[in-house]
């Protein structure tokens, strides 16, 4: 049965489903993270900074007794300095992106959406990538065994990956498949898979440049089989500030920008470290093998439409 009132669908009998799914996927990834030492800390909701994106998305931005404030696209400068506190950390961050209407069509795309973001003080991208894919694995290894029931009733017979994941680089998939290799390598395969060393150019001046391999990104994206697209983003972080500000320049972008973070760095430096993030509703809408993001969380905010909840 399918409800239609105020622009809003409803499918109950899979919404509800979903929606203890998502409650299960928060408690197995904090109980995962929490037995390896990481601190769970509360989110950024509001900032004079969040991150700029590699990509297109409208300012999202409020004014609190004259001062302006954007609201979080991703924790990522916040995470750096929380290990300043903690060594490991990790948050069920909010996230807003005002993506442009064209993303509708990808069905695995919102403009509120929660990000389980994590940082590791000293840990290298091999190190971040081992605990990304043994999370994972502990997810869906608890959700077969807790949730077996609702899987069955969704016809959904989920496969556990087993460690470790295929590797390709950004290289090989370009030259194999085109500019939709991430799409069309997802809709092949059968199991997770990293795609590894991004062109510098494609990402953000926060991600760390190979010292030996000069253009070339310590970053990974992990990516769902079965054509549901990206899981993780993440990698090395630059923690120098010469390489900092040298990074910014080759983006166009002004120090100004990014004051409040550079004065963070000037003053007090960054620790080498790596994370990543991994969004909850689309690992949601993997598990139960939704045909769409927003048939996973009760009030979807989808680019291209208005929801009025």
């Amino acid at each position: 049965m399918e409800i239609e009132d105020y622009g809003v669908k409803f499918s109950p009998p899979f919404l509800k489903s979903a929606v203890k799914i998502h409650s299960d996927v928060r408690k197995f990834s904090a109980d995962f993270l929490k037995e390896r030492g990481f601190l769970e800390i509360p989110p950024v909701i509001i900032s004079p900074i969040t991150d700029p994106l590699n990509h297109p998305t409208s300012h999202s931005t409020i004014e609190v007794n004259g001062y302006k404030y954007e609201l979080t696209k991703s924790m990522i400068f916040h995470k750096q300095i929380s290990l300043h506190v903690y060594d490991k950390i990790f948050a069920f961050s909010p996230n807003i992106r005002l993506e442009e209407a064209n993303k509708r069509a990808t069905g695995r795309h919102l403009i509120e959406f929660t990000q389980l973001d994590i940082e590791m003080k000293n840990a290298s991208r091999e190190e971040i990538m081992s605990l990304g894919e043994d999370m994972l694995i502990y997810i869906i290894e608890n959700t077969i065994t807790n949730d077996s029931s609702i899987l069955s009733a969704l016809g959904r017979n989920l496969k556990c990956p087993s460690k470790p994941f295929k590797r390709i680089t950004y290289r090989e998939a370009l030259d194999n498949y085109g500019n939709d290799f991430e799409n069309k390598l997802s809709k092949e395969s059968l199991k997770p898979f990293w795609l590894i060393d991004v062109p510098l150019e494609d990402r953000e001046f926060y991600d760390r440049e190979d010292p030996d391999r000069p253009g070339v990104l310590l970053d990974m994206d992990l990516i769902y089989p079965e054509g549901f697209g990206e899981a993780i983003s993440g990698g090395e972080r630059e923690f120098e500030l010469n390489r900092i500000i040298t990074r910014i320049n080759k983006k166009g972008q002004t120090l100004e920008q990014f004051k409040w973070y550079i004065d963070f760095v000037k003053r007090f430096g960054l620790f080498r470290s790596s994370g990543f993030g991994i969004g909850i509703e689309r690992l949601v809408r993997f598990i139960t093998g939704a045909k769409s993001i927003e048939n996973v969380t009760i009030f979807p905010k989808i680019p291209g439409e208005f929801s009025p909840l």
